[in-house]
């Protein structure tokens, strides 16, 4: 039986870019539509950003060394540099939301003490396949977000911007964290389960914390039992765009024996991306 490790397929390589969007804080409640329930879902999830990718960024540089592929050694420095980008910016965003709802800076301290734990107990295997699988899901949260403008459309420009740029970004790497799992995992049933088991559990504990996280937001700006927003949001979400709807195939999709990241290929999206970037940065 061949031992050969696999090599990366249909490889795209990574820029850092550095952009700065100086975020307006003072709509960060209604920043999307004027609508504190959209505003804030993805105010919550930015809660997430800077500490996951972190997590993100020591899972795969625990395994740098054990890389020979040049390009892939490549891939993961430019990796490493993106998710710091997103974190900085993330973090600014994230203060935004500390000074106008000060809960949400408890939400953001319980992920940081959860993933430290994890760091702590998981051997570096587990946390590797929490990573990629954390990395499959905003690679389809992305793919949507690009794949329908209403999503952003009617945003404040400057926010409206930084989600692009993160979804642009996390769609060019997004293969980088599945690579070097497979360079140094190989395959096997094993392999498999890991991997998918992964995807099973990222997805029970993101949901499982971000759902009631988004309730506690919305209940301290008084915005729980407003029926007519909750009514708008979920009519926007779930008829009108079907945003959650469209993430269930390509979610199931990992868990098919032969699944890699640009089987789902949606890199049309970046064929202006450096010209879209200098706009960024020179506005």
């Amino acid at each position: 039986m061949s031992t050969r490790k696999p090599k990366p397929r249909n490889a795209l390589m990574p820029t850092r870019r550095d952009i700065q969007f100086k975020l307006p804080a003072e709509k960060i409640s209604t920043w999307n539509r004027d609508s504190e329930h959209l505003s804030h879902f993805m105010n919550t999830l930015s809660l997430f950003f800077p500490v996951g990718e972190r997590f993100f960024i020591d899972a795969v540089r625990n395994y740098r060394d054990r890389i020979t592929d040049p390009e892939l050694k490549k891939a993961v420095t430019a990796f490493i540099g993106q998710e710091a980008m997103h974190g900085r910016e993330h973090e600014e965003y994230n203060e935004a939301m500390f000074a106008a709802v000060p809960v949400s800076k408890d939400m953001e301290r319980f992920v940081a003490r959860l993933l430290a734990r994890l760091q702590k107990d998981l051997p570096p295997s587990f946390r590797l396949s929490a990573t990629i699988a954390l990395e499959h899901f905003t690679a389809i949260l992305a793919d949507a977000l690009l794949k329908d403008p209403r999503v952003l459309e009617q945003a404040d420009p400057r926010f409206a911007a930084l989600w692009r740029w993160h979804a642009l970004e996390e769609t060019e790497h997004k293969a980088v964290a599945y690579d070097v799992w497979a360079t140094v995992m190989g395959k096997g049933p094993g392999q498999y389960l890991l991997r998918s088991g992964g995807l099973l559990a990222a997805s029970v504990i993101l949901w499982s914390i971000a759902i009631p996280f988004y309730l506690r937001v919305l209940h301290s700006e008084g915005k729980l039992t407003d029926v007519a927003g909750w009514r708008w949001f979920l009519r926007f979400s779930f008829v009108e765009s079907r945003f959650f709807q469209k993430l269930a195939r390509p979610w199931a999709d990992y868990f098919r024996p032969g699944f890699h990241p640009w089987d789902h290929d949606n890199r049309h999206f970046l064929k202006d991306i450096d010209r879209v970037a200098a706009q960024l940065q020179a506005a």
